[in-house]
């Protein structure tokens, strides 16, 4: 019996970063970053982004992140980590995709 193929075709291959709390989310992955808050989702593809900022929030664990879109609109999320050691690995993986997905954009 013939082996079959599997599935459809794979997406790009690349870098992937997820942050996530009980009730937020911020996903970055070849297809663009998506954020999700209190059961709400906003996609953006790379296409559509401009930059993507993050910094610590000004309270506790807080990780926030900034897709900025090339008429000036921006979208923010917020997702706390357990602890500052987590929030220290969420920054590291969060500078090495970006870097990957955004290296070479004259911005």
């Amino acid at each position: 019996m013939p082996a079959q193929a599997t599935g459809s075709a794979a997406a790009p291959a690349g870098p992937e970063f997820l942050a996530t709390d009980p009730r937020n989310a911020v996903v970055i992955d070849a297809e663009g970053v998506s954020f999700e808050q209190h059961g709400r989702t906003a996609d953006f593809a790379w296409r559509q982004i401009q930059h993507v900022h993050y910094k610590r929030g000004p309270f506790g664990n807080v990780l926030m992140v900034a897709v900025v879109l090339p008429d000036g609109r921006f979208f923010e999320a917020a997702v706390t980590a357990r602890n500052q050691a987590k929030l220290q690995t969420w920054f590291t993986e969060l500078a090495q995709v970006l870097g990957f997905y955004l290296a070479g954009r004259g911005s």
